[in-house]
Formats: C-alpha cells, structure tokens, sequence
C-alpha cells in the first residue's frame, strides 16, 4: 500500500499550485487515518468473546467506525474537489497524483469495508447466542412489549426460568441498533465505491484519449517522416538526372564545338 506520507514525499513536487497540493495532503492524510482506524478496529474486533469484551469496547469500536465512514465521505469530497482544479500547465502531474490517490483510497476502503462486515457478523453472531440463550421472541415488538412488562413489573422475571433479565433485553436492543447502523454504513461505503468507479473510469477514458492522441501523433510523425524519405529520393533521383542531362549537354557541346571547328578548318 503507497499511502503518502505526512511529510508529503510524493506530493513535495514543485510542479502543482499551492491549492492542489495542500489539498492532496489532506487526502493523503485522510487516507493514512482510515487504514490507522482500520487497523485498530481489526484489533478490538479480536477481544470480541474475550475476557477483554465488553460495553466499552463496543462502544470505541463504534465510534471508530463512526470516525471512518466520516473519512471515507470528507475525502471523497476533497477527491472530487481536487479533481476540479483549474491546472493547464501541470495537467498531467495532477492527473498522476490522483490515480495514485484513487488507488491508495480504493485500497483503504475495500479493506475497511471487509472489516465492516467482519462485525457486523461478530454481533448478529452475539445476538442470536444471547436470543437462544434467554429463548427471547425474535419479533421486535414482541421484544419491546416484554422489555415494558418486565420493567413496570418486577414480579415476573422470575417467570423467566432460562435467564432472560432487562439486561439481556437492553443489550440486544443496543447491539441490534449498532448492527443497523453498521448496514447503514456499509451501504455508504457501497455509494462511494461507485462514485470512486465512476471516477476511476473517468480517468481511463481521460487516459485513453491522451493515448489515442499520443498515437496519432507517432502515426502523423511516421508519415512525416515517410514523406521526408521519400521527398529525399526524389531529391536524389533527380539530382542524379541533372547531373546525366548536364554531362550529356556538355558530350553535345563537345562534339557540336568540334563539328564547328572542323567546318572552319575546312
């Protein structure tokens, strides 16, 4: 993975403005954030069932994913903005950077979205333990009428016989609620794929013109070039029957001027 560095080694070229620039950092720098937090939620997605889960854990999971998918947005906004700045004379040096940004962005993405779902399977896994456990209604609404019954009445969770608590019932609720979410963001990171694809195309049409442009020239050069060569045989042959024409004008000279000189001798 070529993700730009903070010291922007790869974006330290005097060749673009000061406004493409800065703006290729904060991409780059975007970019580094996303495959940090990747990381660390890969990590914390490792205690899952361990000694080490718990609520709070969950709750930094989340608000790590949270943080990404705020990334994954913002720098497809600046992506998009650097892409739209004015920039004739260093075209080509703009266009460079952004593949190598589309590239690394698409790369940093494709990795968070597989940890995305990686959780996702975590908690519906988790879920459904705790659902089985407690052999709790997977309706909703049946789940939110016992969750009102059991908290105005006390007296019955002893009816619960295999451990169902207003706990269990909170918990499930929370994660359900976090799985939700989590579909909800994966389904943004699916929107931002196309867009990154739609821009990814873009730039090959924009590739493949400047190619096609590229190879008319060479064939435009070729001709030329053709058309040179054959000019300079032209040139040659008819160098080479002027130079023929001149010696046999000078044969004709000769010999006229010796018919004439022997006429007068005579």
């Amino acid at each position: 993975m070529s993700f730009g560095k903070n010291d922007g080694s790869f974006l330290g070229e005097p060749d673009l403005s000061s406004e493409a620039y800065l703006l290729a950092q904060t991409i780059s720098s975007n970019i580094q954030k996303i495959a940090q937090n990747s990381a660390e939620i890969q990590k914390l997605l490792s205690y899952f069932g361990k000694p080490q889960d718990n609520i709070e854990l969950r709750h930094q999971l989340q608000q790590k994913q949270q943080l990404v998918n705020h990334l994954a947005k913002e720098t497809e906004r600046n992506i998009k903005e650097f892409g739209l700045i004015k920039a004739p004379r260093e075209q080509r040096h703009k266009k460079i950077m952004k593949d190598r940004l589309l590239a690394d962005f698409s790369i940093a993405l494709t990795s968070f979205q597989r940890i995305q779902r990686e959780v996702a399977e975590k908690e519906k896994e988790f879920v459904a333990r705790v659902r089985a456990g407690s052999r709790l209604s997977t309706s909703d609404t049946q789940r939110d009428e016992d969750l009102v019954t059991i908290e105005n009445q006390n007296q019955f969770q002893d009816q619960f016989e295999d451990g169902i608590t207003i706990d269990d019932l909170e918990l499930i609720k929370e994660r359900e609620s976090a799985i939700k979410q989590l579909e909800s963001d994966i389904l943004d990171i699916n929107e931002i794929f196309k867009d990154l694809g739609m821009m990814i195309h873009e730039q090959g049409d924009l590739v493949d013109s400047i190619e096609a442009n590229v190879e008319t020239a060479e064939v435009h050069v070729q001709q030329a070039n053709q058309q040179l060569s054959t000019a300079a045989d032209y040139q040659r042959k008819s160098r080479k029957k002027m130079c023929i024409l001149a010696i046999i004008l000078v044969i004709l000279a000769v010999i006229v001027g010796i018919i004439i000189w022997v006429a007068v001798r005579k």
